[in-house]
């Protein structure tokens, strides 16, 4: 397992994950992994729209997909234009819209995430994550369910350390029923990464199935971006 993202590798089932960061180049990471457990979760991939500066989750099969809540599972992942926006849902959008070149990051995410809630998927209620990074920094934000059904919206700025990373998840990592939803702060990752592919590589590769149980990846998003600003984007798909 690659120790890197050693975190990454220790999860049975992450759902979704997100990770911020920087290479030892100094270039911006935003790095996104989808996984699935229903054939509705796994009937999709992710599409780069290089017009529209987005990464989008779209289906594989429609009709496996509707057996699914399509919903939430078909949206802009990322999206790179003055900043980076991602998120595992389309929440994503709302975001984008609120960013501007020079803002706080969670600023940006308080602003784009005001109206957002945790996702609708009894028992699971899972949660939605969402991070940006803009000339000020990165920050995450995690939205999960209380015990009396309300949201419960936490916001953390994370900084961008040469070499380093930060990563929230939408689960824990336990394949459990229901899912557990990620606690605690974003955990620490090691990116000695040089280009997006690398990374891409090394995030599809640390989702692999542990020992025999089954292999849940879906797909792996990136976006680099230099220190002139040029982003480099990169998916790997499983299907």
């Amino acid at each position: 397992m690659p120790k890197n993202l050693e975190p990454l590798s220790k999860m049975e089932y992450a759902g979704r994950v997100i990770i911020t960061g920087k290479s030892p180049s100094s270039a911006n990471i935003v790095m996104y992994a989808i996984t699935g457990r229903s054939p509705s979760s796994q009937a999709r991939r992710l599409v780069i729209d290089e017009k529209s500066r987005s990464i989008f989750v779209k289906p594989t099969d429609e009709e496996t997909l509707k057996t699914g809540q399509v919903d939430l599972l078909v949206y802009s992942s990322l999206i790179y234009k003055t900043g980076i926006t991602v998120s595992n849902g389309k929440q994503t959008d709302d975001i984008a819209a609120s960013l501007s070149p020079d803002m706080e990051p969670t600023e940006v995410l308080l602003r784009g995430l005001k109206k957002w809630e945790y996702e609708p998927d009894e028992p699971n209620f899972t949660p939605r994550i969402s991070g940006c990074i803009t000339s000020k920094g990165a920050a995450f934000s995690i939205i999960k369910r209380a015990p009396n059904g309300k949201p419960l919206k936490y916001y953390f700025d994370t900084p961008l350390i040469e070499g380093k990373g930060k990563l929230i998840a939408t689960y824990t990592g336990n394949n459990e029923k229901p899912l557990p939803s990620f606690i605690g702060e974003p955990l620490d990752v090691e990116l000695p990464y040089t280009s997006a592919n690398e990374c891409v590589e090394a995030m599809y590769e640390a989702l692999g199935p542990k020992g025999d149980k089954p292999d849940y990846r879906v797909s792996c998003a990136v976006a680099f971006m230099d220190i002139n600003g040029k982003v480099t984007v990169k998916v790997k798909n499983r299907h």
